[in-house]
Formats: C-alpha cells, structure tokens, sequence
C-alpha cells in the first residue's frame, strides 16, 4: 500500500508530458506494416506499450531500441509471420482490438491472441462482427473473449455503422480496410480519438472523411521514415486535476498532445471553471498528417458542476474518473451520462470509481451509463483499492492529496502499466528545487 498525504503546498514546476500511450501502440503497429524501416521517437516505456513491441516481434518486425529511438523493420502490410504460440496482448487492451484488424486480411495464416487475468474480461464482439462482415474468420472463447483466434481471409470492403464511438474499433477497421479489396466506409455515430487516420494519412493511406464518414481505400504498402509520439494529454490528466485542486499550485505541463479528440477533459475542467491557459486544437473537417503539441499553463481553481453528455464521453473516456474527483469538491452537482463503455475497461470503472470515492467520502452515485457527483466540498481520505487497474490508482493518489485526512491506495504498483514515473513526478513537483 502507497500512502498520499494531504498535499501541505501546492504543485508547482513543469512537467515534461510522458509518451503518449494510445499513439505509441499504433505507431508500432503501423511501423511493422511497413517494410522499410521507420524510426520512431517518444515511444513510451511501460507494461502496455512493452506488449505491442513483443507483440510486432513475434510476426517478424525487427525492433531495434536505442538511445533516443526505436527502428523498427517490419514484414510488410501482407507479410506478418505465425508464431508457435500465441501472441501475449498482456493488459493492452489497445493491442487487443487493433492488431486483429491487420492479421484478419492476410489470407492463409493463423493466429491466437491471449493476455492476462483483466485482458480475459474485455470483450472482442465489438472488432469480431465487422471483421467478419468482411469476410474474416475469428472464433473467441464465449463468442466474445480471448483466447481470440484470427484466420486471416480474403476480406472484401463493407459499410459499418459503429454502435458507439470508439477509436479501438474504428482503429480495428481502418486497418482491415488497407487490406480489402474495394472501399471501406465507417460512419461514426460522434467523434472519437483520430490519431490512426492521422498516421496513415502520413504514410501514404488514402482515408478520406465526409461528415461523420470515413473512407479507406485498399493499399499495396505504406511508406513513411519516421513518427514522433507526443506528450499523453491522458497522462498528464491526473496532475493538472492535483494542480485544480490543491490550493496554491501552478503547474505547467509541456509538450502535450492538444489534438481536439483528446482534450475532453480539458475542456470539461474549463467548463467548470478551471484555470487551463494553452491552445486546445479546435475540430477538424479534414484528416491532418500529424499531432498538434503545445504548452499548458494549470492554476489551482475553484469548480462548479457540470453535465458531461453522450457526446463528449469519447473525447474524455480515459479522464472521467477525474471528472467524478473534481465533482466532489465542485459547487452543485456534476453528472456523467452515455458513459457505458467505462463498464468495459480494465476493470468496471463505474463501479469502482463510484465505490472508490464514497469509501473516501464522497457523495456519488452510478447510474447505468455514468454517476451523479453532490460537491460537498471535498473528501476525507481513507482507503481506495486500484483493483489492478492504472488509472484508478492515479486517481487515488490525487484523490489523496486533497483529502482531509490522505489516501492509503492499495496497488498502486498498476500505474506502471501506463505512467512508470507517475509518483515520481508527483513527489517532485510538490517539492520543487
């Protein structure tokens, strides 16, 4: 167990933005599509993105890591090899949904994906139905869960409607799309991350978008030299969130990612009346060839509440157990909805996020999509379990610093999986030089 006392000054410094996660998986992924080599810059080092690096190896990318970079040499769009056993996605559950769309166009070859005891309980129906809508050939244990196998098939261009918006399976699907023959189409019912069209757009992919329609078409090989992974803006959430609210804080946070997709957190906090200086990327008609990177400035704040909608939820998903933390020490009320995709995460985040800070004093309750947050001020502290899952031990560890009494967080070791330097960092911007 990891205590977090109450904060006795507030954060001040800068803090350099970790590698972004979500960006890190997919520039592996495409690295090893390619079969030139491609350096990519800012890779992160935790448990997760290690997964994807293993993962790209064992279907024959070469992953050469260096001191500032990592070269990859990859098979090929159509060239991915067949391990002896199966391919550990560990807790990636990125991996897990984007990988299949590249094996399940490549006629003749076979492959399993497992992962751990948390990976076992996500669910995969949501890449199987449109995968197999073109044509693919999965079979997973239940209908739903790995081990997934994935026989890879001649796959012929579809429409799909997603049912909700989500990058994994949009991700998913763009990358079965390269390797169909005819065009594939994927209406959106709400934006969602758009880094993967980003990067292909870059490396030469034809994906076009009309309203909330995207377009790729087949393509015989991607090029592109190199890929620079940004700062996480997912990350670095749970800091600007300490910045918010511990009295005194001033924090700036460098190089992070303002990509428009991701900064739903950041525009929530705004909207309760947080202090948030920088240039948050407005919304984008077309699909630009890169990340918008910027600086910026947190100051401590005081909150009122908020109603998230269904809309905004893809733009926050990662950053609304923070949400529910800024709830408690908001004036009024502040309400999640259409946030039923936190159910499918590592572990229930609803459930846990919900029961996690009514054990610290919190006047909240779930709601089948969401939770409803009563701002009483703030939080006594007590003891909040991370239940194995990263951003519920981060979330702790805020949640303590600005409690009355601390935070006692019970697994706190489950932030490695996306943030090693997490505590690290936190120590140092409460005890600047």
């Amino acid at each position: 167990m990891t205590f977090f006392a109450p904060a006795t000054s507030g954060l001040r410094g800068t803090l350099a933005a970790p590698p972004d996660k979500s960006i890190s998986h997919r520039a592996a992924l495409l690295a090893a599509m390619t079969s030139e080599p491609v350096q990519v810059t800012g890779y992160l080092n935790a448990e997760d993105t290690h997964s994807t690096l293993r993962a790209v190896q064992a279907l024959a990318a070469i992953v050469e890591i260096r001191d500032d970079d990592i070269l990859f040499r990859g098979p090929g769009l159509r060239a991915a090899a067949q391990p002896t056993g199966p391919i550990d996605v560990g807790n990636a559950g990125t991996l897990l949904r984007l990988l299949p769309g590249w094996l399940a166009g490549q006629a003749g070859g076979v492959w399993i994906l497992d992962g751990d005891e948390s990976i076992r309980r996500r669910p995969v129906d949501r890449i199987a139905e449109p995968l197999a809508q073109m044509g693919a050939r999965l079979d997973a244990r239940e209908g739903r869960f790995t081990p997934l196998t994935i026989a890879g098939s001649r796959l012929t261009g579809t429409s799909y409607e997603l049912p909700v918006a989500s990058a994994q399976i949009k991700s998913c699907i763009l990358f079965a799309g390269l390797l169909a023959s005819g065009a594939t189409r994927i209406r959106e019912p709400g934006p969602s991350r758009d880094h993967t069209e980003r990067m292909l757009v870059q490396a030469g992919a034809r994906v076009e978008r009309d309203g909330d329609v995207l377009t790729v078409h087949p393509q015989d090989e991607l090029e592109v030299d190199r890929i620079d992974v940004p700062g996480d803006p997912s990350s670095v959430a749970f800091h600007a969130a300490a910045a918010m609210l511990v009295p005194g804080s001033r924090l700036v946070l460098d190089g992070v990612a303002v990509n428009w997709t991701r900064v739903g957190f950041f525009r929530i906090a705004q909207r309760m009346g947080a202090v948030v200086v920088g240039p948050l990327e407005e919304p984008q008609d077309g699909i630009p060839a890169g990340e918008p990177v910027a600086e910026l400035d947190i100051a401590d704040s005081a909150l009122g509440g908020t109603v998230v909608e269904a809309h905004e939820v893809p733009l926050a998903i990662d950053e609304l157990p923070l949400v529910a933390l800024l709830g408690c020490f908001a004036e009024g009320e502040t309400l999640v909805r259409g946030a039923g995709e936190l159910r499918l995460k590592e572990t229930d985040r609803i459930a846990m996020v919900v029961d996690g800070l009514r054990g610290l004093g919190a006047s909240i309750e779930a709601t089948e999509d969401g939770f409803a947050v009563t701002g009483i001020g703030g939080l006594r502290g007590g003891v909040m379990a991370a239940h194995g899952d990263h951003r519920l031990a981060m979330l702790g560890a805020v949640a303590g610093l600005a409690s009355r009494e601390g935070v006692e967080v019970v697994g706190m070791e489950a932030a490695a999986v996306s943030y090693p330097g997490f505590t690290a960092d936190l120590e140092r911007l409460l005890s600047p030089a």
